[in-house]
C-alpha cells in the first residue's frame, strides 16, 4: 500500500482517488490481514474491490494489487 501510495503521489493522485483495486493474493488465508491492512488507507468510502486467490505471485509475493485511480 506504500508503493501505491508513492505511485499514486508521482502521478498527481491520492488514495481519494481510487476508483477500484484488484487485490491477488496467494492464499485466501491470507485475506484478513490484508483487508484490515487495506482498510486502514480507506477509511472512509472505499473504492471497489475485488479478491482472487492465485496458484502463485511474481517473487515469491503474497499479494498483488491492482489499483485504478481517476481524477
Amino acid at each position: 500500500m506504500k508503493n501505491i501510495g508513492a505511485i499514486l503521489e508521482e502521478a498527481g493522485y491520492s488514495y481519494a482517488n481510487v476508483i477500484k483495486s484488484t487485490c491477488l493474493l496467494s492464499d485466501m488465508g491470507n485475506f484478513k490481514a490484508m483487508n484490515e491492512v487495506y482498510g486502514k488507507y480507506y477509511p472512509e468510502n472505499p473504492p471497489a474491490r475485488a479478491a482472487f486467490a492465485v496458484k502463485e505471485l511474481p517473487l515469491g509475493v503474497l499479494i498483488e494489487i491492482e489499483t485504478i485511480a481517476v481524477k
